[in-house]
């Protein structure tokens, strides 16, 4: 029998998504510390968010707690969340940050507020940055407009989440250009980055596609038509399609597998026997086509189903330095976010 899951009939809109390009100049961000997309930081930027996370990372942990000490941060979590969560609230506690958690199961959310009145409580109580993840697309822009505080996009719908494109960058740097410390538009010249599996549906695949190009590097877009239209090549410049998975790898230097999120899916069907025999990376096929290759996954991992626990818990996994590069990127990222303040943001 036929094991299937279900897509999205929203599919359509998300298509629309990936194939708009970015929008011209526009009000967002309002606080110059906010990090709502990747777009939002110039190259520049990038580089010198690179160089303070190792620079925090290497810092003596005393002194680094009075980096922001006694300064407020609200975690607004509406989607459960394990790595991007804890990561964020032991950056934030590493500079000697107060944080609070508020999640939709805890909170008058659950009772039906709306995330512009929560946004704004959390104001009046003090907070001076909101890390927001939520199901909506678009949520960060709304909750930013609303507080006109520096929020940081830690997932919203299927859109963006700029962190974890900057954390897989400097996870993809510490393999391919060891000893890079500066970034430029050609850093990552040469290099081929597959990201496979469900693009549709992932935030996490639309950041890395808005980055890493930008640096110079090629992405190969590597799925089924089902979670993977058409239109995704048309997102940006250096991104293109390839269907054929063992094609992919073999121009690959760095792979980054996703997961299925049955959680986005409704509607058509996906025969997931198919889909494992096309797309999951197992130990055999990455030996013959990507001996070389870095393995990427931004988690959570279904072993078995898009990647084998022998890849996943193999010599060319960088899955857990992913995790590792996370806090330090979120350090960099919330000292900016609450440096920034101080300078005001725009009206």
């Amino acid at each position: 029998m036929l094991r299937r899951l279900n897509m999205n009939p929203v599919a359509s809109l998300v298509r629309r998504q990936l194939s708009t390009p970015p929008a011209p100049v526009s009000p967002f961000p309002y606080h110059p510390g906010s990090l709502l997309s990747v777009l939002d930081l110039s190259v520049p930027e990038v580089s010198e968010l690179l160089i303070r996370a190792t620079e925090l990372e290497n810092e003596d942990a005393i002194l680094r707690d009075h980096t922001l000490a006694k300064r407020r941060i609200a975690l607004l979590f509406y989607e459960s969340s394990t790595r991007t969560r804890t990561s964020f609230e032991l950056a934030c506690k590493a500079l000697g940050a107060d944080t609070t958690l508020v999640s939709s199961l805890s909170s008058s959310i659950e009772k039906g507020e709306s995330l512009k009145d929560t946004g704004l409580t959390l104001r009046a109580l003090g907070a001076e940055a909101i890390i927001l993840r939520h199901n909506s697309s678009g949520a960060a822009w709304l909750l930013e407009e609303a507080t006109r505080l520096p929020v940081v996009n830690a997932g919203d719908g299927m859109h963006e989440h700029p962190t974890q494109a900057l954390l897989d960058l400097r996870t993809l740097l510490a393999h391919l250009r060891p000893g890079v410390g500066e970034v430029g538009p050609e850093t990552l010249a040469g290099i081929t980055v597959s990201i496979v599996g469900d693009i549709l549906h992932s935030r996490v695949a639309r950041s890395n596609m808005l980055l890493l190009p930008r640096l110079g590097a090629r992405v190969v877009l590597c799925g089924p038509r089902e979670l993977l239209p058409e239109q995704a090549a048309r997102s940006g410049p250096g991104l293109e399609i390839e269907r054929d998975f063992d094609a992919a790898l073999r121009q690959s230097q760095g792979v980054m597998m996703l997961r299925i999120q049955a959680e986005r899916l409704a509607g058509l069907q996906l025969d997931l026997d198919e889909y494992k025999a096309s797309y999951q990376l197992t130990g055999q096929r990455l030996a013959a086509y990507a001996p070389a290759a870095v393995v990427l996954h931004p988690g959570p991992i279904i072993r078995g189903m898009e990647i084998t626990a022998g890849v996943a818990d193999g010599p060319q996994s960088a899955i857990l330095e992913q995790v590792t590069n996370g806090l330090a990127i979120r350090m960099a990222v919330m000292e900016r976010a609450l440096l920034k303040s101080e300078e005001g943001g725009r009206a």
